[in-house]
């Protein structure tokens, strides 16, 4: 049986790493000025076209909030992450958690079901497995610092 009262640290470190690798992947794509991500499905040049940002740009930007995303998850697990407000952690975790778990929710349904964008059952997965890593990243913070308060 699992004791969910004990912290873990894995799922963090995992999620930091899936966040490094989506910020890799985008900025790999910023350097060829693309829309998508490696591994995604394909992004037609006319949507692209169409798109309200430079593709450069606005994928520089992604890489860039992977990176801040990774530093936040860090921060759930780290001692420097403790001397964070619980507050301001809090939010940054719900705001991570409606990027993260719309994106992946689009992995699911698309991968699964299929809504046209063309992502494949395997993505699908990896959007369960991201959610699910996400969850025991916050779950395992709460559990870190309510022992901490008490």
């Amino acid at each position: 049986m699992l004791d969910s009262a004990h912290r873990r640290r894995w799922p963090a470190y995992t999620l930091a790493v899936l966040f490094l690798g989506y910020s890799v992947g985008k900025a790999a794509f910023a350097l060829q000025a693309r829309l998508g991500f490696p591994g995604g499905p394909p992004v037609p040049a006319a949507e692209a076209q169409r798109y309200f940002m430079d593709p450069a740009v606005a994928q520089w930007i992604a890489a860039g909030s992977g990176v801040v995303a990774t530093c936040v998850i860090l921060a759930t697990v780290t001692r420097l992450g403790r001397k964070v407000p619980r507050a301001l952690m809090l939010l940054a975790l719900a705001v991570m958690l409606l990027a993260v778990g719309g994106g992946a929710a689009i992995m699911i349904v698309d991968g699964f079901v299929g809504i046209g964008v063309g992502w494949q059952w395997y993505h699908g997965v990896l959007g369960i497995f991201g959610i699910g890593l996400f969850a025991e990243t916050c779950r395992s913070y709460l559990v870190g610092v309510r022992r901490v308060a008490v």
